[in-house]
């Protein structure tokens, strides 16, 4: 009975907005979200990358290879992504990927957890530059700056703004995109072998504030933003969710035997069905677990599930 309250809670939690921009904390039993300290995210060497090309022709989850859910015409206004299964899970690592540059934040028990927005649809945080599009990333991530700590926050790229300089706040990739990091609630690194108790919940609401939250166990963790950073509000139909490499490319690396089912859910002011999309994800991080078929269901939280194993 305790899992299920438990449970129960870690679904009020996604639910229940924070009292205001900034970064909180509960815990279970409490449904209070109380102020916490924020981080500056600085560690720009390591961060979470879109996807531009499909290096081969993978078979495995991410960079591209990955299934969306897609809204049509109805915004999203809140995604919820869990791991309703998890078995088999003993050892996972990020590894770096070749075409990536070995890049990001490798090793035992280093992945990450995103929920990441189409990167096709432009608004006037652009600033119209011909080309540019928004892309908006929900993120948790372990050790992002410091062992042991994990960070739950937002990365919001301008891709394809062009031009010598980035917006204030922006920083630049080098190819012409320009992205910038939320600031960051802290939760502690949660083992691999626990994604069945995370939960990862992202809002955006059209003059107000967008919203990352990750409960796990009985601990929740927010952060947000002014959705007046990429305007994700005015565009956001399509959602992708999964367990990946943490940062720079890399892959989450998963021993034999592991099978993960993953649900992504949203609220679109609709009861339809939303349609699941093949090969369309945007992060250039992966995993290296084998996509299985997805299904998609309407009612009052649309969603698309699939499972992914090796």
């Amino acid at each position: 009975m305790e899992a299920v309250a438990r449970a129960a809670w870690r679904d009020d939690m996604a639910k229940i907005a924070t009292p205001a921009e900034g970064c909180f904390h509960a815990s279970y039993p409490s449904i209070v979200w109380q102020q916490v300290s924020c981080r500056a995210l600085t560690a720009t060497h390591a961060h979470p990358l879109p996807h531009y090309y499909l290096f081969g022709a993978p078979q495995t989850a991410g960079n591209g290879n990955d299934y969306t859910i897609n809204t049509g015409s109805a915004l999203i206004k809140s995604a919820v992504g869990t791991f309703p299964t998890v078995s088999g899970v003993t050892s996972e690592q990020s590894i770096g990927v070749a075409a990536y540059g070995d890049g990001g934040i490798l090793g035992a028990n280093e992945y990450s957890v995103q929920l990441n927005t189409q990167f096709t649809s432009t608004t006037s945080a652009c600033k119209s530059h011909s080309g540019c599009t928004v892309w908006q990333q929900w993120v948790y991530a372990t050790d992002y700056e410091e062992n042991g700590e994990g960070a739950i926050f937002m990365q919001d790229w301008l891709i394809g703004y062009g031009g010598s300089r980035c917006p204030s706040g922006f920083g630049s990739d080098g190819s012409g995109d320009c992205y910038k990091n939320s600031n960051a609630a802290l939760p502690p690194d949660i083992s691999p072998a626990s994604l069945a108790s995370l939960k990862l919940t992202a809002t955006a609401t059209s003059g107000g504030n967008d919203t990352a939250v990750v409960t796990y166990d009985g601990e929740a963790y927010s952060t947000s933003q002014s959705d007046s950073t990429l305007y994700i509000s005015k565009v956001w139909n399509t959602g992708e969710f999964n367990v990946v490499g943490n940062a720079g490319g890399s892959e989450a690396e998963f021993n034999s035997g592991t099978t993960i089912g993953v649900n992504l859910a949203v609220s679109d002011g609709s009861t339809a069905a939303p349609s699941c999309v093949a090969d369309s994800g945007t992060t250039g991080e992966s995993n290296n677990l084998n996509l299985g078929s997805c299904s998609a269901a309407g009612g009052s939280n649309p969603s698309i599930s699939f499972t992914e194993s090796n």
